[in-house]
């Protein structure tokens, strides 16, 4: 589940809320080991994805560097042709 986790920080444009809170809804089914919580944990499971969304975006919008951003499209290209050669 996790390595469908994509890095976000230094790209332009900039990670959306929809890319943080996708990535802390992975984290959140990862370590609970469920895709879809009961309806007891349902409250719990969201209370967890919308904390980690904020702590992500904090963590993001924190984080310096001198590298330029990525471009995202650049970065698709290259992962699809790492698939093709893989997969191929």
């Amino acid at each position: 589940m996790c390595r469908n986790i994509k890095p976000l920080f230094n790209f332009d444009p900039p990670a959306t809320e929809q890319e943080i809170r996708d990535a802390a809804l992975q984290f959140v089914r990862k370590l609970s080991g469920t895709t879809k919580p009961s309806k007891r944990n349902e409250a719990a499971f969201e209370h967890a994805v919308v904390s980690i969304a904020a702590c992500a975006r904090e963590l993001l919008d924190s984080l310096e560097t001198s590298h330029p951003p990525h471009n995202r499209e650049g970065v698709a290209a290259k992962a699809r042709s790492r698939n093709l050669t893989r997969f191929a």
